[in-house]
């Protein structure tokens, strides 16, 4: 027990140290050094550094110290996120003082409301670094074997709402959040539209579920066979999309090229 004390506390320390260092590093960065300040915002420069604002202390802390070092490591980083927060509003007080998100929504839901449900979202944070570890790791071996396209992620992962005047502490922490998710959960949908239009392109029985889904892949609409029709039908669609041309999805950008006319109306 004693042990676990002392694993809980040194993490606390290390972690909110360490954490409240490069958050305080990458804020000041841009007055001296925009380039990589830049390089930062976007993949693969971003993955490494969210990583270390998010599991890596986690790992690490787990594999020295155990159970209560992984729980002081949670703990060192909230402490430096509410650190970093209070310090960003202080050095920017004209925009403090002014209108904000967080102004808004603590006056619409009550302030525990806002702030305890925005917490409760960081449970998803170790789903989206799973799906972006897949991205990383489990799409190329299908460019390889399959020539499905190949994707700059950096287009999709970046972040830059940093960037928005009077965005600031606590506003600004929870938007790059979300500005990172977005892309995350973008860019695997996208990988996914490939994946499915490649191996099977047929409809779904269920009406609902194909409008809800023709969200994320429009080829619903856009070329998958109707449930009602014949396996030679489905062979005869997979022959049309990918004897010749892209092992893309449908409405990927890259058929409108080949297609010509016949598809320039296809979304991108």
């Amino acid at each position: 027990m004693h042990h676990a004390l002392i694993h809980l506390v040194s993490a606390i320390g290390i972690t909110f140290s360490a954490v409240t260092l490069l958050a305080a590093f990458i804020t000041l960065l841009p007055r001296y050094n925009r380039p990589l300040s830049d390089k930062f915002c976007r993949a693969p420069y971003l993955d490494i550094m969210i990583a270390s604002f998010t599991w890596i202390p986690w790992l690490i802390a787990g594999i020295v110290g155990g159970g209560s070092a992984f729980l002081g490591s949670l703990l060192g980083e909230a402490a430096a996120l509410l650190v970093w927060t209070s310090w960003h509003e202080l050095m920017h007080r004209q925009y403090a003082d002014g209108p904000r998100i967080v102004k808004f929504i603590d006056k619409t839901v009550g302030s525990w409301r806002n702030h305890l449900a925005l917490w409760v979202t960081l449970i998803a944070l170790p789903g989206f670094w799973f799906i972006r570890i897949v991205e990383i790791i489990g799409y190329w071996p299908l460019v390889a074997l399959l020539d499905f396209p190949k994707y700059k992620h950096a287009d999709w992962i970046n972040v830059s709402r940093h960037k928005f005047q009077g965005l600031i502490g606590h506003d600004l922490v929870w938007c790059l959040y979300c500005d990172w998710m977005t892309g995350v959960y973008a860019f695997g949908a996208e990988l996914l539209r490939n994946v499915e239009s490649f191996w099977c392109p047929i409809r779904f029985y269920d009406g609902k579920k194909c409008a809800n889904c023709a969200v994320h892949f429009p080829d619903i609409n856009h070329g998958w066979v109707e449930p009602n029709q014949s396996m030679a039908d489905v062979v005869a669609k997979m022959e049309e999309m990918y004897t010749t041309g892209p092992r893309a999805h449908f409405t990927h950008p890259a058929r409108l090229t080949i297609r010509g006319k016949d598809h320039a109306d296809i979304p991108s």
